[in-house]
C-alpha cells in the first residue's frame, strides 16, 4: 500500500517525532532515536506506485549518483535541514539493469528492530568525519525507520522516489558521507 505524503504534512509529523527523540536524548548520538511516525511505503514501480515524499524545489541534476549493485542506482536530490533538528535525503532509486531486480536486503541494515518492519532503507547513515559522528536513520516508537519502506522489486528502467530522514549534524557541519550498503559513498551538501 502506498501513501503519498505532502511536505508539509510529513514536516510537522517529523518535527513532532524529533522532539519526541530529542526529548528521549538520543538524538545526534548516533544510537537510532525513538521518533514518532506513521508506516510509509512505496511501490516498486512508474506505473503502480506513487511519490512517498514530495521532493520540492529540486533541480534536474542529482547532487550525487550512487552505484550500487547489479544495476540500482541512486540519485540523492536534496540535502535538507529542517528547523525540527533533523535532515531529510531526497533521492531516486532507480533500475538501469535490463531485468526485474529485486532490491538487496542489506539495505535495511543489521539492526533486528528495523529488519523486523521489513524492506527499508533503514541502512542508510550520514558519517560527520569532522565531527566524528556517525548518524543512522530516526525510527517511530514501534521501531520502524523513518525511509522509504516496501520497496521489494524495480522493474528495468524504472525508478522509485525515496527519502531518509537522520537526526541533523552541529550547524556548523554542511558536508557529510552518505553511506547505503551495497553502493558506493558520496560526499553530500546539507542545505536549509
Amino acid at each position: 500500500m502506498s501513501i503519498r505524503f505532502t511536505s508539509t504534512a510529513r514536516r510537522g509529523m517529523v518535527a513532532m517525532a524529533v522532539a519526541a527523540g530529542l526529548a528521549l536524548g538520543v538524538a545526534g548520538c548516533g544510537g537510532g532515536g525513538e521518533a514518532k511516525k506513521p508506516d510509509t511505503t512505496a511501490s516498486a514501480s512508474k506505473s503502480g506506485g506513487s511519490d512517498p515524499s514530495a521532493q520540492e524545489g529540486q533541480s534536474d541534476a542529482p547532487l550525487a549518483e550512487l552505484k550500487g549493485s547489479n544495476g540500482l542506482i541512486l540519485d540523492i536530490t536534496s540535502v535538507t535541514r529542517d528547523a525540527g533538528g533533523f535532515v531529510t535525503v531526497n533521492g531516486n532509486l532507480r533500475n538501469d539493469a535490463d531485468k526485474l531486480l529485486v532490491v538487496p536486503a542489506a539495505l535495511s541494515g543489521n539492526e533486528t528492530e528495523i529488519i523486523r518492519n521489513g524492506p527499508s532503507l533503514g541502512g542508510a547513515t550520514l558519517v560527520d568525519s569532522k565531527g566524528k559522528k556517525r548518524y543512522y536513520v530516526l525510527r517511530d516508537t514501534d521501531g520502524r525507520p523513518l525511509t522509504t519502506t516496501g520497496i521489494a522489486t524495480i522493474k528495468s528502467g524504472d525508478e522509485v522516489a525515496v527519502f531518509m530522514q537522520f537526526p541533523a549534524p552541529p550547524s556548523t557541519t554542511t558536508e557529510v558521507s552518505f553511506e547505503l550498503p551495497t553502493f558506493s559513498v558520496a560526499t553530500i551538501k546539507i542545505s536549509g
